[in-house]
């Protein structure tokens, strides 16, 4: 027997260490034909003498497990995410920021992974866990999938407590792979790397999760002083002893200005040679004792930021321009392109907001085009390359009549916007369901929006009250493709949850024109319920503060219109809470209340967190000086916005006295 675990922990040995070779190190040492012949005899051993059984054995790579739910774990320090820049001079800022403090700017510059984020915790050098980033605080459990990632360690190279935390990403010829096979069998391909390697680590069924073949990188160690550790280029050598991949390869310690710009601009042009995709650049102080003489915000590092890379642009052909109408029944005119990868997802769309948009932008169906995503995130169209034309371009028309019922569309005088006035348009009423069930309305996993328009074609759901009636077509439901008794309970359970959400979500649900979710919620704390707003006229709105003459009118519009009341009663009848039950909110006399401006830059803290905590306390905050703004707070380079304060007599706080006030809230 002593032999037969003796031939076990070699075999193991053996695999673990060509498995390191392979993954982390692109440096195998035996054949494909050597592993697979060691693995197999490994798996007879283990299944023949359970006694021997490890949960570190590399055979618990392959898959299988399969769990009801994600559980929720606590991370034991937060999770927090960088903040963003986009060029040079903001990166500058952040030096003088350092600089000011006190802190020699050395700093780590690496790349920054697209993919999605991983704590990892290991006992004795064991895989204990492996949980997502979730909300920074709580993230979910997603050990079982996080063992099928080769290049995750089951077991370290000495056997300590640690946690480290990194970047779980798709390569990019596996996404190519994949959606090869996937484009054969007719199913949805997958868009990019990004969401592909979430949607592969949030499976139920690791068995699918290893057949997605994902990678990492580690990059962060989060109590390197109990290791004795004290810049981050060390943690990184250390956490890469210990058997993690760690991208050596990319990460690099700078001096100052010039080297961050040199770095950014090597590595932009080295961008598309990589197996992986990258979005940006992260850049880290790299001595710990400095990191916490800068420390944090409630949101952010002080000692860490993400430059962004800018928005990438292809060429591709415009198609057709083919018309969809909104929940409002506002038409859309949205380019048809040939398909073209941008930023490491396949583009076939992009929206061309409405018809003035495409003729100043003087497109023409076949027009050769260039196509960028904004922010790296929502594809657009930003020229038509008139040099490329032949003649055989079609001029763009504007259609008259809704391409869903026919009704005659209508322009209001002075909107850009053409809309279908016919309320019953089923495209109209599809667009409203799909937004009712939205992550910021009434947030039914389960009901998106391809689930949706099946579901209204089936004749399950024509009106919202009819997504509380879906229990009637239990049966109809698992009979359908891809479900059954589990998903279909799981889905009726989700749209009976949402009954108890708080009034504001079912206020931005009812797709009221021109309320957003953060006025929905300052509407709900402002009328505590939906009674209260049937009861309110329209001098009630207009004298709230940031509604105008036009959306006091909507919402008056709204509450005085029949078959808006008659579905509110049913809404009630059927259960949904349309009481506000949040808190009421912090308070204090120097902010409730106020609107504020801020302008100029801030060497504290960011505008946007600023932004949150005056927020937090029942502020709001506007872009722009009016009249109704009570304070501007300005930092360095404030601009025109401070002299238009000035000139209006508007109170203005410098970044010393909003400091002082932010820092006795804390207290």
């Amino acid at each position: 027997m002593d032999e037969i675990k003796k031939r076990i922990d070699y075999l193991r040995e053996i695999i673990n260490k060509a498995n390191y070779e392979y993954y982390v190190l692109d440096n195998p040492t035996i054949t494909d034909q050597e592993f697979d012949k060691y693995l197999r005899e490994l798996e007879v051993l283990e299944k023949n003498h359970p006694e021997f059984d490890s949960p570190s054995s590399p055979t618990k790579r392959v898959g299988g497990e399969v769990i009801d739910k994600f559980k929720k774990i606590k991370h034991v320090l937060p999770m927090l995410s960088l903040p963003d820049v986009f060029d040079i001079n903001e990166i500058e800022e952040f030096n003088n920021r350092v600089v000011k403090e006190g802190v020699e700017p050395t700093y780590v510059c690496e790349y920054k992974i697209d993919g999605l984020s991983v704590s990892l915790h290991y006992e004795k050098g064991h895989l204990i866990y492996g949980a997502t980033r979730g909300d920074g605080i709580v993230g979910e459990d997603i050990t079982h999938n996080v063992k099928t990632i080769k290049s995750i360690p089951l077991e370290l190279k000495k056997p300590i407590d640690i946690e480290v935390r990194g970047e779980i990403y798709m390569p990019k010829k596996v996404l190519a792979e994949l959606n090869k096979e996937r484009e054969e069998k007719n199913l949805p391909l997958l868009q990019n790397v990004r969401n592909a390697a979430a949607g592969s680590i949030r499976q139920l069924d690791s068995k699918i999760a290893a057949e997605r073949k994902l990678s990492s990188f580690i990059y962060h160690l989060p109590n390197p002083q109990d290791y004795g550790i004290k810049t981050h280029s060390e943690a990184l050598d250390f956490m890469e002893s210990l058997g993690f991949k760690v991208n050596v390869k990319a990460n690099r310690v700078v001096k100052g200005i010039k080297e961050i710009e040199d770095y950014i601009e090597e590595i932009t042009a080295q961008r598309d040679e990589l197996d992986y995709e990258i979005d940006g650049v992260v850049i880290k102080v790299n001595s710990l004792e400095s990191q916490q003489v800068l420390g944090f915000t409630s949101k952010y590092p002080r000692w860490a930021i993400a430059y962004k890379f800018p928005a990438k642009e292809v060429l591709t052909k415009l198609q057709d321009i083919v018309f969809t109408v909104g929940r409002t029944g506002r038409i859309t005119p949205n380019a048809v392109l040939d398909p073209v990868i941008v930023m490491g997802s396949m583009v076939k769309r992009a929206t061309l907001h409405n018809e003035d948009y495409v003729r100043m932008k003087d497109l023409k169906i076949g027009d050769i085009v260039s196509i960028r995503k904004a922010g790296d995130v929502i594809p657009e169209v930003v020229e038509a390359k008139k040099e490329r034309r032949t003649g055989e371009e079609k001029e763009f028309t504007m259609i008259t009549n809704c391409p869903i019922c026919g009704e005659v569309l209508i322009k209001k005088e002075g909107q850009v916007d053409h809309y279908c006035p016919n309320i019953l348009c089923p495209a109209r009423s599809v667009e409203g369901l799909i937004h009712f069930c939205s992550r910021k309305a009434m947030n039914i996993d389960g009901l998106g929006e391809e689930i949706i328009e099946d579901f209204y074609n089936l004749g399950f759901i024509k009106t919202i009250p009819d997504i509380y009636s879906l229990g009637d077509y239990r049966t109809d439901l698992i009979e359908l493709e891809g479900y059954g008794n589990k998903s279909v309970d799981n889905l009726l359970s989700a749209i009976e949850v949402s009954k108890s959400n708080s009034f504001e979500r079912v206020l931005f649900g009812l797709g009221i024109p021109g309320i957003g979710d953060k006025t929905a919620l300052m509407l709900a704390k402002t009328f505590k319920n939906v009674d209260n707003m049937i009861k309110a006229n329209y001098e009630d709105y207009l004298n709230i503060m940031d509604i105008g003459p036009t959306l006091a009118q909507n919402l008056y519009d709204f509450f005085q219109n029949e078959e808006k009341l008659e579905l509110i009663k049913q809404l009630k009848e059927i259960g949904i809470n349309m009481t506000f039950l949040g808190e009421e909110g912090k308070y204090d006399y120097r902010i409730s209340g106020k609107k504020f401006v801020l302008t100029g830059t801030l060497d504290f803290m960011g505008r946007d967190e600023l932004s949150r905590i005056l927020e937090d306390y029942g502020a709001t905050t506007s872009g722009s000086v009016s009249k109704k703004t009570d304070v501007v707070i300005v930092g360095e380079n404030p601009g025109s916005k401070y002299d238009k304060a000035r000139e209006l007599g508007i109170e203005i706080w410098d970044e010393k006295q909003i400091k002082e006030i932010i820092d006795s809230l804390e207290d």
